[in-house]
């Protein structure tokens, strides 16, 4: 009997989590079952079990490749030096999540995990610890952005960071229940928050 190379265990890995990815997206997690998983990878039940024991773990094999993406993708524009100012920076941030919002995006699969880690404790876990690493990646760009004079003198690293952070799903979920406002809408209604006066 041939030996499976890598190369073929990593291609048929990949061809389940598109495939499952796929139902997600187009059917929710919830109606989609392992058989719809089956018939959309072209693969046989053994072939799928031996990869992932279960629609859970498949869901959350994806949930950390879509989310570890994002991070990887924002993360060089939340640790650039010299930073930049935080409109700007907010505008680069959705811009990437912009890419990833469409009717085929995997963002998409983002507001799934959050109502699965609602009474999911491994998928719970899972999203507190990728969101609080998300969050510090912000206050660790409002530390340097005060620094560089871009917010004011004495500001909190941590309430500001958490801030920024929360407008990010904050669009994500307008983007992808309602499907507005689009990005420049929802800049300028940061803008007009933050900058009228007292």
């Amino acid at each position: 009997m041939p030996r499976v190379t890598a190369e073929h265990r990593t291609a048929r890995r990949r061809q389940i989590l598109d495939a499952a990815r796929r139902c997600f997206v187009r059917n929710g997690f919830h109606r989609t079952s392992m058989q719809h998983i089956l018939a959309e990878s072209g693969l046989s039940a053994g072939a799928v079990y031996r990869y992932f024991a279960s629609k859970d773990e498949i869901m959350s094999a994806i949930a950390e490749e879509t989310i570890g993406q994002v991070i990887t993708r924002i993360s060089d524009t939340l640790d650039a030096d010299p930073p930049a100012p935080p409109a700007e920076l907010l505008d680069a941030v959705l811009t990437e999540v912009d890419r990833h919002v469409g009717p085929d995006g995997m963002l998409r699969i983002a507001v799934q995990v959050w109502g699965e880690s609602m009474h999911d404790t491994v998928m719970a876990e899972f999203v507190s610890a990728t969101y609080r690493r998300l969050r510090d990646l912000f206050v660790g760009y409002a530390r340097r952005a005060t620094a560089a004079g871009h917010l004011p003198a004495g500001t909190d690293p941590e309430q500001a960071g958490a801030a920024l952070f929360g407008l990010v799903p904050g669009y994500l979920l307008q983007r992808v229940l309602i499907g507005t406002p689009s990005r420049a809408d929802y800049l300028t209604g940061v803008r007009a928050l933050l900058t009228h006066p007292h």
